[in-house]
């Protein structure tokens, strides 16, 4: 892997977002410094050379605060402190400069719309303290909770105490929601957002964006009926303008976690006085289809056009089966409601699409997210029931085999314990057998790796020269576009070889070319006219 032969300083243009490659890094999967099996902030930090030779901008940190981790560390007890499990502020602080040395910035995460159970405010509201106000506390209806809400985990949203009263959690029990009509509220979060300015962060990534502001009234759900009493509610907007004004001080960016089926109403968190980006979940959940892509990324720029913002583009997250999997399926979308155990799975056919899927993300206008483990190709792992933690698994009654197949440690050396991601200890996931196969050691030496076709096209992403997307006439299946004058991007979905268009170099390929020179099937090409 080596040291990169120069440190890339950070652009210091202010819209250096708009055409990032991100990097997001699971801090409990990524690398063990410490050898006890999660990993930490040491193990980052002395992977941070490995990073910068990939060529990423930024890394997003998924939470890295004090956390039972009874959500993956989504269920954050104190915004202002590292997780001992992962390191010290100190640390944290470390990290966040070193990584600016070589280029890349940082983004933390932040989940406003809950807390967790053994938050100081939740555990004072338990003894009937005036921090009740904070949360959202009822009577119910006989036995009943005091509405229909459903948590996004599945099972009621509600939680009831020895004392009769309720309390609402849109996900997991330990997940308690806040009461953002409260100021206090509103308080705390702003001034969380200055402490990780303060500290040097580049910007923040905001989880359920769209869920914080609840119906004071909390009526039961009633399919179509508009304003929903939870999701996407109007008074949302006047809380992200406060936090673009602290955003706009420090010079600060935010990306929102919005999943919304209305493209208007999507926009409306982008405009110039709130978030700068948000999440574009249409792409990462379409099937490998040429027409839909297509479909997905026209109404991708569409929408973000009139505000001004720019599109971005992912393929997998932590929360989503990963990308060589998923398309190595008969069904290549994705869909929380249909993850199933013992989906059959061609994960050479998955591997294929999946180069040829990181050269088109790469080749389109806007910024690029990378989860960790795609550039090496990481296909979703099975986990052992008696091993799963997450909690999607359990109130689903078992059906649902959770998001721990994706949040599997690293491979980072093909003959070390572990395959590299700690030396002692055994990993708080399992890592499969053939783990040592994907390892970066190995792929680094292979110029036909997954690993190599990242680096490379990160490498090329300039010749696009940030310019529009304009679409190429091209055969069903197949899909053609310029970025920049003399630049194409091709991918062939047919199921027949595609002739290319003349040019005087083939800059990267995500497979060979055939022997007359066309492209196969499931297979990405970037051209130089």
């Amino acid at each position: 892997m080596g040291q990169p032969t120069h440190a890339r300083k950070p652009r210091e243009a202010q819209d250096w977002w708009r055409d990032a490659v991100i990097y997001q890094v699971y801090v409990r999967s990524f690398a063990d410094g410490d050898g006890d099996g999660t990993g930490d902030l040491a193990g980052v930090r002395a992977r941070l050379p490995y990073l910068a030779e990939l060529g990423v901008d930024a890394l997003w940190f998924t939470p890295w605060y004090v956390s039972p981790m009874k959500d993956g560390g989504y269920d954050v007890a104190d915004y202002r402190a590292i997780d001992p499990a992962f390191g010290t502020l100190a640390e944290a602080e470390k990290l966040i400069a070193e990584a600016h040395g070589l280029g890349i910035r940082t983004i933390v995460d932040i989940v406003p719309n809950h807390v967790s159970d053994q938050h100081p405010w939740f555990r004072a509201a338990l003894k009937g303290g005036p921090e009740r106000d904070l949360f959202h506390f009822r009577t119910g209806r006989g036995a009943l909770p005091p509405n229909d809400w459903r948590s996004q985990f599945g099972g009621p949203a509600w939680t009831r105490l020895p004392d009769g009263t309720w309390y609402l959690h849109l996900f997991a029990p330990e997940q308690p929601d806040l009461d953002w009509a409260h100021p206090a509220v509103r308080r705390e979060h702003e001034d969380i957002l200055r402490f990780w300015f303060d500290r040097g962060v580049a910007g923040v990534r905001i989880d359920s964006a769209a869920l914080l502001a609840k119906d004071p009234r909390l009526p039961d759900f009633t399919e179509g009926r508009d304003p929903h009493p939870y999701v996407d509610r109007d008074e949302l907007h006047d809380i992200y303008r406060s936090w673009r004004a602290i955003a706009d001080e420090y010079g600060g960016i935010f990306v929102g976690e919005v999943w919304l089926p209305d493209t208007e109403r999507f926009a409306r968190y982008l405009r110039p006085d709130e978030l700068h980006t948000a999440f574009n979940f249409s792409f990462m959940t379409c099937p490998w289809d040429a027409a839909r892509l297509r479909t997905a990324i026209d109404e991708t720029l569409a929408e973000h056009a009139p505000v001004g913002a720019p599109a971005t583009w992912v393929l997998c997250n932590h929360d989503v089966t990963r990308t060589v999997t998923r398309y190595g399926r008969a069904d290549t979308g994705f869909d929380f409601a249909t993850k199933a155990f013992g989906t059959p799975t061609d994960l050479a056919l998955g591997t294929r699409r999946a180069r040829a899927a990181a050269l088109l993300s790469l080749a389109l206008p806007g910024a690029v997210y990378v989860y960790q483990g795609e550039e090496l190709g990481l296909p979703e792992a099975d986990i052992p029931l008696d091993r799963v933690q997450d909690p999607m698994h359990a109130r689903s009654g078992g059906t649902d085999p959770g998001r721990d197949g994706c949040r599997v440690p690293l491979p980072w050396a093909a003959d070390a314990p572990h395959a590299g991601f700690g030396s002692r200890a055994e990993p708080w996931l399992p890592q499969p057998v053939d783990w040592a196969a994907y390892a970066a050691d190995r792929q680094a030496a292979d110029p036909t790796s997954m690993l190599a076709l990242y680096r490379r096209a990160i490498a090329l992403r300039p010749v696009l020269a940030g310019g529009p997307l304009t679409w190429l006439p091209a055969p069903d299946g197949v899909l053609a576009f310029t970025r920049a004058p003399g630049v194409t991007c091709v991918v062939n979905l047919a199921d027949t070889p595609a002739d290319l268009p003349a040019h005087t170099e083939l800059l990267v390929a995500s497979d060979s070319l055939d022997t007359d020179g066309r492209l196969p099937k499931d297979t990405a090409v970037w051209l130089r006219a």
